[in-house]
């Protein structure tokens, strides 16, 4: 499907991830991992800025006040509020060789967050609970990725990049635990890894493709209903945004590469399908 892609802002991410509407301020936050930079774009004025530099971010979330919680490098988790930033977590034993990759808040608050594999070993999928402890609820990880509910809350996606595959998991929105790991999807190589994702008001899956140049849309039985084509290769992330949650914003990544990746990569991306969105959740961990 050709739609007008609206270059909203051209940060040259290396790896642009995890755009995120912000529902107190109306804004769209995003996050260049491999530089260690985030953004956020203003569509009432049209503005953008990078605000923050320091150590990469792997993933966010937006807590009820509207600051931020930031899952990092070596398992660390800090809060940044008004510029301050707070660190909560140091560490995580064992990851300390990596960082945290892609997250998501859940209805009660909680935060599932992978990390991603070093050498042979493999990563995780972690929940953090309001509390502040942290779980390891899935393991041997090829590359943690993006995740969403189904519309009834009883089973959560999760995008295993490296082996090409989107899961499904029964999801008990009281305890926050995950069961009956079945596959929802799977692609070829040539269309890309499966990369951030969404699910939109009407219960499809939206997969962003990495080297696939391509967002597609998945129907409840996990097939390919639609795909939009990009003028750059790494499509990484896709949210729904915008008072009425029908703006699309979509992550790329690859501007280091501009020459093969796309002469815009590295840019966020803004499209209207007429397809409508749900807000994300807050994180509730108590600080």
């Amino acid at each position: 499907m050709t739609v007008e892609l609206e270059l909203i802002a051209d940060y040259a991410c290396v790896v642009g991830e995890n755009p995120l509407w912000h529902p107190l301020e109306k804004r769209v936050y995003w996050t260049d991992i491999a530089t260690g930079r985030l953004f956020r774009y203003d569509p009432a004025t049209g503005e953008h800025e990078q605000f923050y530099t320091g150590d990469p971010v792997g993933g966010f979330t937006f807590q009820e006040d509207g600051s931020l919680l930031l899952f990092m490098d070596k398992g660390a988790i800090r809060h940044w509020k008004d510029g301050v930033l707070t660190t909560l977590r140091e560490s995580l034993e064992g990851e300390e060789d990596s960082r945290f990759n892609d997250v998501f808040a859940d209805p009660q608050g909680r935060v599932y967050c992978g990390t991603m594999p070093v050498g042979e070993r493999l990563g995780n999928l972690y929940r953090l609970d309001t509390d502040g402890s942290l779980h390891r609820v899935v393991e041997g990880i090829s590359c943690s990725n993006g995740m969403g509910l189904t519309l009834d809350r009883k089973h959560l996606y999760y995008t295993d990049s490296m082996v090409y595959k989107i899961y499904r998991f029964d999801y008990d929105e009281a305890t926050g635990n995950l069961s009956n790991q079945t596959l929802f999807a799977s692609n070829p190589q040539e269309e890309g890894l499966p990369d951030g994702m969404t699910v939109d008001a009407e219960g499809y899956v939206w997969s962003a493709r990495w080297d696939g140049n391509r967002l597609v849309r998945l129907n409840a039985e996990g097939q390919e209903v639609l795909k939009i084509e990009f003028p750059v290769k790494k499509v990484s992330s896709v949210i729904f945004g915008g008072e009425d949650y029908q703006d699309m914003y979509v992550t790329t990544a690859g501007g280091n590469e501009k020459a093969t990746d796309g002469e815009h990569a590295g840019s966020l991306y803004r499209l209207r399908l007429g397809v409508q969105g749900l807000p994300e959740h807050y994180s509730r961990l108590r600080l």
